[in-house]
């Protein structure tokens, strides 16, 4: 019982360029290689869900594709909301929101 869901997000520095799309696409690619891990691609962050520490192993191949795709330096931000009390998933917290927002 009890799943991750993480929000990540990889930016190149020092790549030469203000355009970060076909690095995102090196990162996205680990992911759907994987094939283990459900994901969403946003514009600002993916977002993950699964067992924390594949997820976190993951994290780790992205930022080496970025970095072999010719950044000299990269940031990385996670924010991780981990239950252990029971089962969810990034759909079920969208459609929580959405309950309440309709009233």
């Amino acid at each position: 019982m009890g799943k991750a869901i993480v929000a990540v997000s990889i930016t190149p520095v020092g790549s030469g360029s203000p355009s970060v799309s076909a690095f995102v696409a090196k990162a996205e690619a680990v992911l759907r290689r994987a094939g283990d891990i459900r994901y969403e691609l946003g514009p600002m962050f993916t977002s993950m869900e699964g067992d924390l520490g594949r997820i976190l192993d993951l994290v780790q191949e992205m930022q080496q594709a970025v970095f072999a795709a010719g950044a000299q330096r990269v940031s990385t931000v996670i924010k991780i909301d981990e239950r252990r009390d029971r089962d969810t998933s990034m759909a079920h917290k969208v459609e929580a929101v959405r309950a309440h927002a309709a009233g």
